[in-house]
Order: structure tokens, then sequence, then C-alpha cells
């Protein structure tokens, strides 16, 4: 076997240069939901922080590690670019973000308000880091990858530390899977010290370029991405984030937008947590597969929460 690329003595350094504001999220019982879906259902919020999403432990950790003070660039659905722009502007980096033009208005308000100078070029994410990587050879800025850098991924591992604090060893958890650094980083850890404990990663349905990657054993890309789920709309994954998720992963499962949107409304209605499509998807995997996980201890990561206005009147309001 190769040596992983993620290495635990990183993982465990980073919890200490990470910003506290994004470590120790909440993790606890969800009792009525988990009878509700016939498991004991363990919910892990990443929501509650000033990006509203884990991201900020990859980029934080990323930014802390730099040599010097490069001129960062780097494209993103949204969630990526606001925890660079947050852990940038802490640091004193100037950033640029190339995103789609469809891009969730919600998340470029915000990127642009933590101080990135964000560009709107292509009418997806392939096209917006196309654009970054030009940039970045023409300007000799610093290209940040999230699924390639691993110290992204090592940042999201911190989360797994969090985790196996539970007092029992879970018989599963469930993680959102779009380029990958949150299952790669979460489940390093924990296979390295709960074997038995099953990593299962979630895509949507409409964009299942990781989970047919990950059955091939090679990178399978995708024409389009179909799914509400802007968050792990992947279509063409980097080698290195499928390796990454290829040394821990037990098994990837689909689910279909109209899943994501019954688990965005039990996560308001029994959680009173409003979870963006992305950060619903492994609630929704719960629901979705409950078979496979009766009875078990189960963990499921909600990992964002910056919905829009437009989606939280069309999704919570019924």
């Amino acid at each position: 076997m190769t040596r992983p690329r993620l290495s635990l003595e990183r993982i465990a350094g980073a919890a200490s240069v990470i910003d506290p504001v994004f470590l120790d999220s909440p993790q606890f019982l969800a009792e009525s939901l988990g009878r509700e879906l016939e498991c004991r259902l363990v919910v892990k919020v990443e929501t509650m922080n000033p990006i509203r999403s884990f991201k900020g432990r990859g980029t934080e950790f990323l930014t802390a590690s730099l040599d010097g003070s490069p001129r960062l660039v780097c494209a993103t659905a949204g969630n990526f670019g606001q925890g660079m722009a947050w852990s940038a502007r802490k640091r004193g980096l100037a950033l640029t973000v190339f995103t789609g033009t469809t891009a969730n208005p919600f998340k470029v308000e915000r990127m642009r308000g933590l101080g990135a100078d964000v560009r709107l070029v292509g009418k997806d994410f392939d096209e917006a880091h196309s654009a970054a990587k030009e940039f970045a050879a023409e300007s000799g800025a610093r290209l940040v990858e999230d699924g390639r850098d691993r110290e992204i991924a090592e940042g999201a591992g911190t989360i797994g530390m969090e985790l196996i604090r539970w007092p029992e060893s879970f018989d599963a958890i469930v993680v959102p899977l779009g380029d990958g650094a949150l299952l790669a980083g979460i489940g390093r850890w924990v296979k390295a010290r709960r074997s038995a404990t099953r990593m299962i990663g979630v895509c949507a349905n409409g964009a299942p370029a990781m989970e047919r990657s990950w059955r091939a054993g090679r990178v399978e890309e995708l024409d389009r991405a179909d799914t509400i789920a802007d968050g792990i709309a992947v279509k063409s994954p980097f080698p290195e984030a499928l390796q990454d998720v290829t040394d821990v992963v037990d098994d990837v499962v689909l689910v279909d937008d109209d899943a994501i949107v019954a688990a965005i409304r039990r996560a308001h209605a029994d959680l009173g947590i409003v979870l963006e499509p992305a950060g619903a998807a492994a609630l929704a995997a719960v629901s979705a597969h409950r078979e496979r996980f009766r009875g078990r201890l189960v963990a499921a990561i909600l990992s964002g929460g910056n919905a829009t206005g437009d989606q939280m009147r069309r999704w919570l309001a019924s």
C-alpha cells in the first residue's frame, strides 16, 4: 500500500492553529429525529461559525502553513471561497476568487463582504476553475485548490478528532462528498483510531462523478452536474482527492434532490437548524438508505447552512 497523503500528525497540529471559532462544533444525539429514522443519530453541526460551514477549518490550516505573504487565488461554488476570504483577511493576504455566473448570490455577497476580489466567470465551477488557473499563471498568484491541497483536508480532519470523543464508537459516519476533502480528512483520523467505523460518502444523484470514480478506481468525468446541492456538484474530481477518499471510504451512496429538500425540512423542524442542500446531504442519506443504518449509532455531518432567502421561503414555508 502507498503511504497516505494526509498526515495524522498534521491533523493534530491543525487543531492548534485553526481559529477556535471553527473548532469544537456542536455534536449531540438527535433523539426525536433518530426515532423517526430508526437509528441512534448524532449530528455534527458545522454551521455555527462566521462562514456557516466547515470550510474554515481547512482554509485556516492552509493559510497558516504558507511561507511569506503570497497573493492567493481560488475557484469556488461559494463556501470554500468564504473560508478563504475569512482566513486571508485575518492574515492580511490578497485574495481573488473566481466563481460561476450562476453561483449562489448570498455566498457571493458574503465573500465580497469578507474582502475578497470576487470575479464571476463561466457558467459553473469548472469554468471558474479554468479562469483561476489562467489568472494564477499570468499574475504569479498562489492557486489554492480544494481537494488537491492536502492542508485543506487535514484541517477538515479535526472534525474526526472531535467525533471520536463520543463515549461510544460509531457504527457509521456519513459525510457529504464533493471534492473529497471533508470525507478524506475525517476518515483519515477516524480509521486510524476506530477502524471498524464505516465511513460513508454521499453524492447527489445528479452529480455522481466522485461515486463513479471511486467505484471505477480512476477519475470519471461528467459533462454536467444537475443538482440543487451546488457544494457537492463536482464534475471532474482531482486524482489526489480520489486517492485520499479511496484510502478511507467504505461506501458511497447517492441521494436525489427531493430527499435533500426533505432533509432540510427535517433539520429545521426537529433541530431548529437551517441547512443548504449540500449541508443536508448526509441527513438525506440516513433517511433514504435507512435500512442500512437501522438500529445503529450513526453520525451525520451537517456541513453548511448558506441557504438563500428564496431557498428558505421555498423549502421551509410549507
